[in-house]
């Protein structure tokens, strides 16, 4: 989970400018714990004096991979979301672990437990904070090449999970024309672009 000091030195890194934007948190607690996040509460005073608390949902850091295999195709998982009541489609990914020292060896790690796919490569493709307003998470984004079935899946006990194959020209197709509602991936997957664009 976060660490109380990541929120002011994220802050002290700001310009001096921010200062008048910038909230001073006085006090922090769990409100609820469940598997996968918690539910914190700060209590902050705001830039104009007045007290008042803030509750966000508080997990750890993630890896997204999207996964070429040697024919340059996509490994996905489908999986249920239970929040919106559906089979989603989207990249593999998954939280990193306390004692995670690599962000590139826990990626491979996630990809390989939900796919049962192997990365001959990872590079990092960039780091997003997907909803900041709402939630303090970091999704480290990764293209993985080379990738080959040879590994063992290993899903949570309650992950519901089909791995399938796409070609990736069909994924980019699905990402623009809204089929694809994912926003994991569709960051993953337009980055992907623009970084190809731009080298």
């Amino acid at each position: 989970m976060a660490d109380d000091d990541s929120r002011a030195d994220g802050a002290a890194d700001g310009d001096d400018a921010d200062e008048e934007l910038t909230w001073e948190t006085t006090d922090t607690d769990i409100d609820y714990s469940c598997p996968g996040f918690d539910v914190r509460r700060d209590e902050v005073t705001l830039p104009d004096g007045a007290e008042t608390d803030f509750h966000y949902v508080d997990e750890p850091a993630a890896a997204v991979i999207l996964p070429f295999t040697p024919d340059g195709d996509v490994v996905l998982v489908e999986e249920w979301r239970q929040a919106v009541g559906r089979v989603n489609r989207g990249l593999p990914a998954g939280s990193l672990e306390s004692d995670d020292d690599d962000v590139a060896t826990a990626a491979r790690r996630e990809l390989e437990e939900e796919t049962g796919y192997e990365a001959g490569s990872m590079e990092h493709l960039g780091t997003v904070e997907p909803s900041n307003g709402l939630l303090n998470s970091v999704h480290h984004h990764f293209v993985a090449r080379d990738c080959e079935p040879t590994g063992e899946r290993n899903l949570d006990f309650n992950e519901s999970i089909r791995v399938a194959v796409e070609e990736y020209d069909d994924l980019l197709a699905a990402a623009l024309d809204g089929d694809l509602r994912d926003g994991r991936t569709l960051v993953g997957v337009l980055r992907y672009e623009l970084a190809g664009r731009w080298r």
